[in-house]
């Protein structure tokens, strides 16, 4: 089942709308905070219905599919627990590529801060927030409204700040005094678990544990954090339409809205939010260099009536030169007659280019470079 909209009339030239609204630098919660009661034609998606597998009919309550929760307390001074928590990585980066972690080690009063500072961000008034707006990507800090604005057959209901906060930290001069200080803290943070998280991805293919962090996966950090204001007709729009990440790994802080949801065996999941755990999913860069062990799997954002939705993604990956000039490929010791390479190698510079000149279309970015 497809949502229909109403086509567009033969005058509306959507290069001069999607200029217009860029234009503002006020974003979707400019729209909102009009009072418009109808989205603009340039918002409007043909998506399949938003119902989730969990109100499918015929699906038991013991049937539903659930993201695995994975609890890290102990797991580096058990042996037994550290292999139990392993196998669940594992089985969870194979089948569904998603997981939440739990006793994660980052306190909750800077998880709530750093939630906090993002939503004050973005109510900041539009004046202040203007001298922030470019799409110029050599900025320290950047936001603005979808990142592929004018290449996406549709623009997504999302407002987004963002920063490279690895492995060249930003002078925090330059972030927002409502949540720059808490960025550079909660990076750390991040960073740290990351580094743990790859030890376990690590140990789960089979490798030496610092094998991931050796080459280079959690050097780089991506800051991105999103707003999603009410919407007045959600079902003809999207948070962020259906794609795969670019990283090796995501580490995702969200509120209690929900609307997060990843494909699984032909369905649609919902990723329910959870006070205390982070949603881990593993990128593009990891599914490539694990010979497609490991699965980075389609996700989207619904949009709702209510709102707005704050979440906070960590891509793990380097941005900035020289560090994403290193070259990629399928791990050497996941490689054999047997199970030859499936990914040519490539530079991360290569592959980050190719991602955002292709923008969110629903097609991974990993098909480019299949062999």
């Amino acid at each position: 089942m497809v949502t229909k909209t109403e086509p567009e009339s033969s005058d509306f030239d959507r290069d001069t709308a999607l200029k217009a609204f860029d234009d503002t630098k006020a974003g979707v919660k400019g729209l909102v905070d009009a009072g418009i009661a109808k989205i603009p034609p340039i918002f409007l998606h043909s998506r399949p219905n938003a119902a989730s597998v969990q109100s499918t009919p015929g699906h038991t309550e013991s049937e539903l599919p659930v993201i695995p929760t994975v609890d890290l307390q102990g797991v580096d001074g058990d042996p037994n627990l550290r292999r139990r928590v392993i196998w669940q990585v594992n089985d969870a980066c194979r089948r569904w590529g998603f997981f939440q972690v739990i006793n994660h080690g980052i306190p909750t009063t800077l998880l709530n801060k750093m939630m906090e500072g993002v939503k004050g961000f973005h109510e900041l008034e539009t004046e202040v927030k203007k001298g922030f707006y470019t799409r110029d990507y050599s900025k320290t800090l950047t936001y603005n409204c979808n990142f592929d604005f004018y290449q996406s057959p549709a623009v997504n209901w999302r407002d987004t700040v963002s920063c490279v906060m690895a492995p060249r930290p930003p002078n925090p001069k330059e972030l927002p005094q409502v949540c720059g200080e808490t960025m550079v803290d909660y990076s750390t943070q991040v960073m740290l678990l990351a580094r743990r998280l790859f030890v376990l991805l690590s140990e789960a293919l089979g490798l030496n544990p610092s094998y991931l962090n050796d080459i280079g996966c959690s050097e780089g950090l991506m800051f991105f954090g999103h707003y999603y204001p009410a919407c007045p007709e959600p079902d003809l729009t999207m948070g962020i339409s259906s794609h795969s990440d670019s990283s090796f790994l995501t580490v995702l802080l969200q509120d209690q809205i929900g609307g997060l949801q990843v494909q699984c065996d032909n369905h649609w999941v919902d990723v329910e939010p959870n006070t205390s755990a982070l949603v881990i999913n593993v990128g593009d860069l990891l599914q490539l260099i694990s010979n497609d062990e490991f699965k980075s799997s389609q996700h989207r954002v619904l949009t709702k009536f209510i709102g707005p939705r704050v979440s906070v993604a960590c891509f793990l990956r380097q941005q900035l030169p020289p560090e994403n000039s290193r070259v990629y490929g399928p791990v050497k010791e996941l490689v054999s007659e047997e199970n030859p390479p499936v990914f040519r190698k490539t530079a991360v510079k290569e592959f980050v280019k190719y991602y955002y000149a292709k923008g969110l279309n629903g097609i991974s970015a990993l098909e480019h470079f299949r062999l």
